[in-house]
């Protein structure tokens, strides 16, 4: 990865915060012009360091909806464990993030559902027929703190 100076970093936070926003009003918010603003988020895009946009897309009422966090281990840590597992991740849309880690669990996983019967459809029907799997510990989150709205302050 290149070295980001303190005018990359700005313009990565700015964009973390509001991909959407205009290029004169990020140029503003990190100090250049406009011209030289988009020429650096153009370079931080074919350096890599920008990958893509997102949306974040809402559920349709906003307390529907149940995300779990799925901690995996698998029987063995080898490459072929590892391919097949997550070529198999890859089917099911119900898995909406899956991180290789260190420590104790092989994966984490973030599975949303809409209610705990739900959940009990996916775990056995998606989770325990993964390939390879010696355990799955998994934990229904409360709410999401960054993508709540922010308590008022006094």
């Amino acid at each position: 990865m290149p070295s980001l100076d303190a005018i990359d970093r700005g313009i990565i936070r700015a964009l973390r915060a509001n991909a959407r926003v205009s290029n004169a009003s990020l140029a503003a918010e990190v100090g250049l012009s406009p011209s030289a603003c988009l020429r650096r988020v153009q370079i931080l895009e074919q350096e890599g360091v920008i990958r893509g946009y997102t949306a974040i897309i809402g559920n349709a009422a906003s307390d529907e909806g149940i995300a779990v966090i799925v901690q995996i281990t698998l029987e063995r840590q080898t490459e072929e464990y590892f391919n097949r597992f997550e070529l198999a991740v890859r089917r099911y849309p119900e898995i909406k993030e899956c991180y290789l880690m260190t420590g104790d669990s092989d994966y984490f996983l973030r599975v949303e559902v809409a209610s705990a019967g739900d959940f009990e459809r996916v775990h056995k029907e998606i989770l325990s027929a993964l390939p390879g799997l010696a355990r799955i510990h998994s934990s229904f989150s409360i709410r999401n703190i960054l993508q709540s709205k922010r308590p008022k302050t006094s």
